[in-house]
């Protein structure tokens, strides 16, 4: 490693990608985390329903491929669903084997959870709905142990630096407000995705984009931004949401029932409440634009608040009586199957920069995630890019960077509720072209005209934020504005769907957006 390098690694993010890479690599690199917030404010450690895997003798990795591609709508890649699927047990296998313990019954075998669009139980958990909190909870304790990892919080990542198509490392801003570089030979962009541009979502409140819009900043390619996915079911409370309602709840039997007791889901599809979630999420959405109220109605699970105690405690300090047997829900944004694209070992399209978990886009998701596959691309992805990264030598000396001492252009930024606004209206769960121009109209009068015209040291790390989701935000309306069809988590009223097309044809995968210009 050269003298002016900080670390070997650096990675950007604490969920369950960035922590199993790290302690992967750690056993032979010096490794830094770096976060904006505090290590548990990431979606990994929210994750309720679970991890999904072809673990049990009765189920095959092809089963959960065909589950996969059928919720992508066949927009998958198909090589990257197959390494996902196939390789998930092992890793899932070797998790357990070093302490890591999910549910059983008792008899010592594992509990698999059911859930929407999978043929099959298949879906592990911990502590019943409280999954990702325990992985993320068994990997930060397996970090501490590990001399070579150094994870600082209340860190900013702003900006990668970057010198003829190759990452040095990132420019960060510290909690003192200072803007210093962070040199690494390798770059692993592990941020998460973009839940927190739209009005109702499940995600973390720092989970606002930020990776994408560094990276397009970068020139990394980037890659289907309009699937954003809407989860069917959060917490709605007095006109706002309070968190994630399982889909494991209707894995285990739950219902959605109008207020007047009707089966929202009945003929709508074969699998009605465990259809994918992008036709659960509309049909939901369809409901509350007519005036109704829509319930899911557990009354028929027993021990509702052993199997599901997170989302028990959630009902109880938002007042919900679950003796009554009904929670109110609304459809919130959950999961962006697009991100940075990425080759099968986390290479994007600059040398030495990586990305891994949501904020990728490997292919596996395509057009819809299938249910408990986020922790499972997380933790797989993680293993294959350590396992690249541990045989790469690096020897090349980094340049000198030198810093930028210009004014920042006049930089005028809406609040956040305001994007969020915007992005439920026109860019959410159902979409049209005019609405979609209106918006991309709207973000761009916030654009600087320069990408490099963004200048993070005069900016403080709100508007730093904000900046990132104007950007972001942008780049997703104007990706849903060039697909013209309804697929999948982006659904065009005015462009119908075409199912039966879907496994006739590949719509080649829509590689956005670094030459785009305002």
């Amino acid at each position: 490693m050269a003298d002016r390098y900080n670390a070997d690694v650096v990675i950007i993010g604490s969920g369950i990608a960035a922590l199993v890479v790290a302690e992967r690599l750690s056993r032979k690199k010096n490794v830094i985390i770096i976060t904006k917030s505090k290590k548990e404010d990431n979606n990994s450690n929210r994750a309720q329903g679970g991890v999904a895997a072809a673990i049990s003798k009765s189920d095959h990795w092809l089963n959960h491929f065909e589950d996969t591609m059928i919720a992508g709508n066949y927009h998958n890649d198909e090589d990257a669903v197959q390494l996902l699927v196939e390789k998930g047990a092992h890793y899932l296998n070797k998790m357990i084997e070093d302490g890591m313990e999910f549910d059983k019954d008792a008899n010592g075998n594992l509990l698999l959870g059911q859930e929407g669009a999978h043929g099959r139980r298949r879906i592990l958990h911990a502590g019943g709905d409280a999954t990702g909190q325990a992985l993320v909870r068994f990997m930060l304790n397996r970090l501490q142990n590990q001399a070579n990892v150094k994870l600082i919080e209340d860190v900013l990542a702003v900006d990668f630096l970057i010198q003829n198509n190759c990452c040095y490392g990132v420019k960060v801003k510290t909690k003192a407000g200072a803007v210093q570089p962070l040199y690494a030979a390798d770059t692993i962009l592990a941020a998460g995705g973009c839940g927190g541009l739209f009005e109702f979502t499940s995600n973390d409140p720092t989970v606002t984009g930020d990776g994408i819009a560094m990276a397009y900043r970068a020139g990394a390619n980037l890659v289907d931004l309009e699937f954003v996915q809407f989860h069917p079911t959060l917490l709605y409370v007095n006109g706002g949401v309070k968190g994630l309602v399982s889909e494991a709840v209707r894995g285990e039997g739950a219902v959605l029932i109008t207020q007047d007791g009707r089966r929202l889901m009945q003929g709508i599809h074969p699998q009605e409440d465990l259809a994918p979630r992008d036709i659960v999420a509309r049909e939901i959405h369809r409901a509350v634009l007519n005036g109704e109220q829509i319930f899911l109605d557990i009354s028929m699970i027993k021990n509702f608040a052993k199997r599901f105690p997170t989302i028990t405690e959630m009902c109880r300090q938002s007042g919900i009586d679950l003796n009554a047997g009904k929670i109110p829900v609304v459809p919130g944004a959950h999961f962006q199957m697009g991100g940075v694209q990425v080759n099968l070992k986390g290479q994007t399209s600059i040398d030495h920069l990586y990305a891994i978990g949501e904020v990728a886009c490997t292919g596996v998701h395509g057009a819809n995630r299938l249910a408990s596959n986020s922790l499972l691309e997380g933790i797989v992805f993680a293993n294959e890019l350590a396992d690249y990264l541990l045989q790469q030598k690096h020897e090349t000396e980094i340049p000198i960077l030198e810093p930028v001492d210009r004014k920042l252009d006049i930089l005028s930024l809406p609040t956040k509720e305001e994007i969020q606004a915007v992005m439920m209206k026109y860019v959410g769960i159902i979409r049209n072209g005019k609405g979609l121009q209106h918006a991309k109209s709207w973000f761009e009068q916030y654009l600087l005209p320069d990408i490099g015209a963004f200048l993070p040291e005069h900016l403080t790390n709100e508007q730093i934020e904000i900046y990132n989701m104007v950007q972001a935000g942008w780049l997703i309306t104007t990706s849903a504005l060039e697909r013209e069809e309804s697929r999948g988590g982006h659904f065009r009223i005015d462009f119908p769907e075409e199912k039966a097309e879907w496994t006739k044809k590949k719509i080649i995968r829509n590689c956005l957006v670094t030459a785009y210009k305002i």
